[in-house]
């Protein structure tokens, strides 16, 4: 049987993933909001980087961890408080989540 072609990941949908593998490795914030610097960067140094196409992936990535902000703050009231390591495993959760999107909002400024 021969081997399936698999497509390029889209950028955004990369992006997501590296952001949450490093997530689930318990990265800080600020490493986050580097990381989505990173990100970034390379989507502007590459050689067929198109301004209006970087202004679209960076709204993309921004949308979607703009609603997982959302979601995780949702997460974290509907915690019990009597269980301080879910509250505080949640509480950096979001934290990172809201750092990555403050990052994305300041690369879009960069544009």
């Amino acid at each position: 049987m021969a081997a399936r072609k698999q497509r390029p990941a889209r950028p955004v949908d990369a992006a997501i993933t590296r952001l949450l593998a490093l997530a689930g490795k318990g990265a800080v914030p600020g490493r986050m909001a580097r990381e989505v610097e990173l990100i970034a960067g390379e989507w502007r140094a590459a050689p067929e980087a198109d301004v209006l196409e970087i202004r679209e992936r960076l709204d993309e990535l921004r949308e979607q961890l703009t609603a997982g902000v959302g979601h995780a703050e949702e997460q974290v009231a509907d915690l019990d408080s009597s269980e301080p390591g879910a509250m505080k495993q949640a509480g950096a959760m979001l934290a990172a989540l809201v750092a990555t999107r403050d990052a994305t909002t300041r690369a879009l400024g960069e544009l």
